[in-house]
């Protein structure tokens, strides 16, 4: 993978399996925890898109960024869906383990989000920076309230998986010509329309370095009498956002509650209340035939349901802050890199930050679910 200037490589070999991470040349490894920041990139990606962040925070403090298994250099080991994102949290664990690092600040983006919620239920944490994180409900086949549309979560998992995406992310296929293509897919819903990167072939490679093989990337599935016609497997990385097997709601319940920033963009084209990876909202619209109607198989309200939980959280004592980025698509650590940043670094109670090239986005603070 292309690494940029300062930015280096190496594989920890854990009980579980061989992790690579992405460190700063010159980091202390004796940096106290306080000052420590792991960062878990989301699916279809590596750690390698946390790069430019990595170079732009303070030079004091200790950054890790992790491969998730089956992603970038880590070991392409199979995912037990029946867990949920359990494999990967526990991965992550066994790693800042064998690290020395027995609790830091915790970045998730996108399934990043869900990993580290997760890790927040297993481990003491010290705060939680969500960036356009998967529903604590998981991904498609819920009400706004949680509870599943059908026992067997259909139109959820490994089924929704793109075809002709996973066999272009099998042969490597970095052009542009056809709209499934992993350049494509970025262009056009990882980001916002109008956005373009001077990294966009690193941003390539890393989509291809995911692992296709049974037990990754998507995933398996069953067959389904329910709309439309497939419902959650129980292996591969989609399977683990099935409702059934992922529901991080009890976050709400934490005896200690570290402090959660959520960050988003309001034009999210993947994580949203109107979600064109979601089956019910494509069916809604006409994409996928047969949609039974809104009565049996309502879209996800993703973006609602976040708020709901979050915002329980903060009537529960913990302190909870949502930015909403106008404008911005799946990617605000890409997009909005200096509102990022200055997020991050209050969340986690930085002292002395940086000039920011833009002034921060001011923070909604939730204090109840409305």
């Amino acid at each position: 993978m292309t690494l940029f200037d300062g930015i280096t490589s190496r594989v920890i070999e854990t009980p579980r399996l061989a992790v690579n991470i992405l460190e700063r040349a010159g980091d202390d490894a004796a940096t106290p925890s306080e000052r420590t920041v792991v960062l878990i990139h989301g699916n279809i990606s590596s750690a390698v898109f946390w790069q430019e962040i990595m170079q732009d925070l303070p030079s004091d403090l200790r950054l890790v960024a992790i491969d998730l298994r089956g992603y970038g250099g880590t070991e392409h080991a199979p995912i037990d869906a029946t867990r949920g994102v359990r494999d990967f949290s526990d991965d992550v664990y066994a790693t800042l383990d064998a690290l020395g690092i027995p609790t830091a600040h915790l970045v998730g983006w996108s399934l990043g989000g869900s990993v580290v919620m997760q890790y927040a239920l297993d481990h003491p944490v010290l705060s939680l920076t969500l960036e356009a994180p998967v529903s604590p409900y998981g991904f498609g086949g819920t009400r706004r309230d949680g509870t599943r549309l059908t026992d067997d979560d259909a139109g959820c998992g490994g089924g929704a998986g793109n075809p002709d995406f996973v066999q272009r992310l099998t042969d490597n296929d970095s052009g542009d010509e056809a709209p499934t293509s992993p350049r494509s897919v970025f262009r056009a819903q990882y980001v916002a329309s109008g956005y373009r990167s001077d990294h966009e072939d690193v941003w390539v490679e890393s989509m291809l370095a995911t692992s296709t093989a049974t037990g990754n990337y998507p995933g398996d599935s069953v067959a389904s009498e329910n709309w439309p016609g497939f419902a959650a497997g129980t292996i591969g990385v989609l399977n683990t956002l099935a409702p059934r097997y992922h529901d991080l709601s009890s976050i709400v319940d934490l005896a200690e509650k570290p402090p959660i920033v959520w960050i988003r963009g309001t034009v999210d084209a993947i994580v949203s209340d109107a979600s064109f990876y979601d089956l019910n909202h494509l069916g809604a619209l006409g994409i996928v035939p047969g949609w039974p109607g809104a009565e049996v198989a309502p879209p996800q309200e993703m973006i609602s349901q976040t708020r709901d939980v979050l915002g329980r959280y903060a009537d529960a004592g913990g302190a909870v802050s949502e930015i909403a980025l106008e404008g911005v698509g799946h990617t605000p650590h890409l997009e909005r890199p200096a509102e990022f940043r200055h997020a991050l670094l209050t969340v986690i109670g930085y002292v002395g930050t940086p000039a920011y090239p833009s002034p921060p986005t001011e923070a909604i603070i939730i204090r109840s679910a409305d």
